[in-house]
């Protein structure tokens, strides 16, 4: 293990022109998350051409053989091939993977988007996401974050297609697996049995987290002193539609004086307790 910077830092400007001198402003913005940004009318930022230089100067340095990364580190893979060339070096050889997409589907997983997994999420945790990942992305799930075994995950993908499975129930599959990776099978069969009994059987999880009042409050104000509504026209909103529970009857109206202890279902998913002090 070795950082780059001990030996970037002592990199002089003529040294970095000359390594800029490799390559042509055509070849940048060539590069697709460029031209797109270009086409737009969006700004490309001059301080992002030197990242791609000086990863290639990081392979010249080290005189690498393999580079990995992602698809979206291969323009600086292969720039880092270009230099080794350029030094007299053989080139490396570029192994690039698929980008995971996150919980929304969509974007990359990206803890500043909020649509990732954490390895140290609590096993519930982990499979719940699990269970919101949208249908379409199952496949690139089972293939990059499960350890089954290359004909397994085609079958289970095969299997979905075709419609033998249904999503609801195949997404536990790959969701036990990967809560195995992380916890073991003991966490990943209690995970799922929670998941089973909260979101499918109408039940409550083991462990609910409380909510300590000093005072009555109506209920459209708790829900947004909780945060489980972002303002009290929101919170309104989740009540007319029947969003609400109150120890399992639907919540009549936000003006409803809680003033006793009670246990608040928000959506399938958000439980709270509260308590009086």
């Amino acid at each position: 293990m070795v950082a780059n910077g001990d030996w970037l830092a002592g990199l002089a400007v003529p040294q970095i022109l000359e390594l800029a001198s490799t390559f042509t402003v055509q070849q940048f913005l060539a590069r697709d998350n460029y031209r797109r940004r270009v086409e737009r009318g969006d700004p490309v930022g001059l301080h992002e051409f030197p990242c791609a230089l000086l990863q290639g100067y990081d392979a010249v340095h080290l005189r690498a053989d393999v580079q990995l990364g992602a698809t979206g580190q291969l323009f600086n893979i292969m720039a880092g091939a270009r230099l080794q060339e350029a030094s007299g070096q053989p080139p490396c050889v570029a192994l690039t993977f698929p980008v995971l997409a996150g919980t929304d589907g969509t974007d990359r997983m990206s803890k500043s988007r909020g649509n990732y997994i954490g390895l140290t999420d609590s096993p519930a945790g982990q499979f719940g996401k699990i269970m919101s990942i949208p249908d379409h992305v199952m496949p690139q799930w089972v293939r990059l974050v499960t350890d089954w075994p290359a004909g397994q995950g085609e079958e289970f993908i095969a299997a979905l297609a075709s419609g033998a499975l249904h999503p609801m129930e195949a997404k536990k599959q790959p969701g036990h697996r990967i809560v195995g990776l992380y916890h073991g099978s003991r966490a990943a069969d209690a995970a799922q049995r929670a998941f089973e009994r909260t979101h499918q059987l109408g039940g409550q999880p083991d462990v609910i987290p409380e909510v300590t009042l000093h005072d009555p409050m109506h209920l459209a104000d708790l829900l947004v002193s909780i945060g489980a509504a972002s303002s009290k026209s929101d919170a309104r909103r989740l009540i007319a539609g029947r969003g609400v529970s109150l120890n399992g009857q639907k919540a009549p109206s936000g003006e409803l004086v809680i003033d006793a202890t009670v246990t608040i279902k928000v959506g399938p998913r958000r439980f709270n307790r509260i308590v009086f002090n």
